[in-house]
């Protein structure tokens, strides 16, 4: 009998690719989602639920109705600026919610957990290339409620014998290589779909936040992950978790750093076009290298990146925004 996986945020730009990946390794995939970020037309397939995670009785509507082998979990606020000028959002949505989700798997005997979780957990970096023992020092409430859950995570696994992996990301990139799913965040903060909104002319220019770090070419340098690479790291812990495997915590980039320079330039090969930059002030907090050590993600779920070229990942990202640019018209 095939698995039934509970994908929290699967409308989102992560979960909608999660969702597409389980479904062709065969799962059944049942989504909740409130669509306060995601996108209805982004999930391809299986049983989708409107709703928040908010609503501890729909919660428990939901384990009741299905026999849910795991539960990943997407469904997270994830702007620094926004957590800054809003922590009780994000304390609510992120923290609040996930305690709600924890104790439905708990009640209901639901025992392995994939998270959706980020390099911000660890804040300032002491050292780089990252790795999972670097110190977890959180900067902005977005990092805090992400280090809040990791621990919440050990603490139900010691009670509850509840099997978590979480994963850390540095930054997603590109989009599904058959150009049906991509990025869509309003607004958009993400370096590469900003570069290529410039590319398309939906923006007049790419904003460059200082030009006098100490790398190469004065811009930050930045660890760019395929969101497909992204996808499968999430589907091998979840089948090594479904054998029977033990919590963990991983890393998860290309282990190669890429300026914003660099990422202007590539996108003008791949695009074809000039893309205007503008200088402007550094922002705060912003370090001038976040570069993963995934060494770790690589031995222990045998996972190796597909799209690990820069010029693949903004192809596939390029894609994606001709189509998505074109079906806005039509």
């Amino acid at each position: 009998m095939k698995h039934t996986i509970l994908v929290v945020g699967g409308a989102g730009y992560i979960g909608s690719h999660m969702v597409k990946m389980l479904l062709s390794a065969g799962y059944h995939v049942v989504v909740l989602d409130n669509l306060s970020t995601g996108y209805r037309d982004a999930v391809l397939g299986g049983d989708f639920v409107f709703g928040d995670l908010s609503d501890s009785l729909l919660l428990e509507r939901l384990f009741k109705g299905y026999h849910f082998s795991g539960v990943m979990h997407f469904a997270s606020f994830i702007q620094v600026g926004e957590s800054v000028q809003q922590p009780s959002k994000y304390y609510q949505n992120n923290v609040a919610c996930t305690l709600n989700l924890l104790d439905a798997m708990v009640k209901h005997q639901v025992k392995a957990f994939i998270f959706s979780s980020t390099a911000a957990i660890f804040g300032e970096p002491q050292y780089v290339p990252m790795d999972e023992s670097h110190p977890k020092h959180p900067i902005n409430p977005y990092g805090a409620s992400k280090a809040m859950i990791e621990q919440m995570l050990v603490d139900y696994d010691r009670a509850y014998n509840l099997k978590a992996v979480c994963l850390r990301y540095f930054n997603a990139a590109g989009a599904d290589p058959s150009g049906q799913l991509g990025e869509r965040h309003e607004p958009e903060t993400h370096l590469i779909p900003l570069v290529l909104q410039a590319a398309s002319g939906q923006r007049t220019h790419i904003g460059v936040f200082g030009d006098d770090y100490e790398t190469p070419d004065g811009t930050c340098i930045r660890d760019y992950v395929h969101i497909n690479d992204l996808c499968q790291a999430h589907l091998l812990a979840l089948e090594q978790l479904l054998a029977g495997a033990n919590s963990a915590a991983y890393n998860l980039g290309n282990g190669n750093g890429f300026s914003v320079r660099q990422v202007i330039e590539v996108a003008e090969q791949v695009t074809g076009k000039k893309i205007p930059v503008v200088i402007g002030q550094r922002r705060a907090g912003d370090p001038a290298r976040l570069v993963a050590d995934s060494q770790l993600a690589r031995s222990a779920l045998h996972w190796q990146p597909h799209y690990a070229d820069l010029a693949t990942i903004i192809s596939h990202a390029w894609q994606w925004e001709v189509r998505s640019k074109h079906l806005s018209r039509s």
